[in-house]
């Protein structure tokens, strides 16, 4: 008697939990399509547009971000070195060369959902162009890491995983015709461990 309404209400709750469940993955695997890469930064620059596909759009309600307009900025991440191993807080980094040209750029630590990293109140965890000391030739180095270091030094917590957000604002790169050529710095592994 209870055999029919039970197998079907057993069947609405996979169905509706699957779809669900499946959805949230899809809007956490990615912010969109159309991403570019250029060594181990990504960007998606269609991500703030009006033509950015219905996984974007999801993604950016979800989330609950101010996106840059397509003419005001570009954000790339980065979750791993040059070598391809993932990030970690207990490890030492030289993030070194150039940026794209851009009027400002700024550059912070951040957890999986996106949000600044949180360090002690009177250390660096973020950087900027107006800030940032740079070579003759206009290229800088900044180490990362959780011990003090000389120099640009960007103060990491003792943490596991982390991205590294790099945000170009007021800059060509964020057209679509500025892609092409773009220098980005690249990310060194100096040692993990306490040094």
């Amino acid at each position: 008697m209870f055999r029919v309404p039970l197998l079907i209400a057993l069947t609405l709750i996979i169905a509706f939990g699957g779809g669900i469940l499946s959805s949230l993955s899809a809007l956490n695997a990615s912010v969109g399509f159309g991403a570019i890469r250029i060594g181990v930064w990504s960007a998606f620059p269609a991500a703030q547009t009006a033509e950015a596909d219905p996984y974007a759009k999801a993604h950016r309600a979800k989330a609950g971000r101010l996106l840059y307009g397509s003419a005001e900025g570009l954000t790339f991440t980065a979750s791993a070195d040059d070598a391809g191993q993932r990030l970690t807080g207990t490890c030492t980094y030289k993030l070194s060369g150039r940026t794209p040209t851009a009027r400002l750029w700024t550059l912070y630590a951040a957890d999986g959902d996106g949000l600044p990293l949180v360090s002690s109140a009177d250390l660096p965890t973020s950087l900027n162009s107006q800030t940032v000391l740079r070579q003759r030739d206009g290229t800088f180095s900044v180490t990362i890491s959780p011990t003090a270091k000389a120099g640009n030094w960007l103060a990491l917590p003792d943490t596991g995983a982390f991205s590294l957000v790099l945000t170009l604002l007021d800059t060509p790169a964020a057209g679509s015709t500025g892609l092409i050529g773009l220098d980005m710095p690249g990310i060194e592994t100096l040692g993990c461990g306490h040094e």
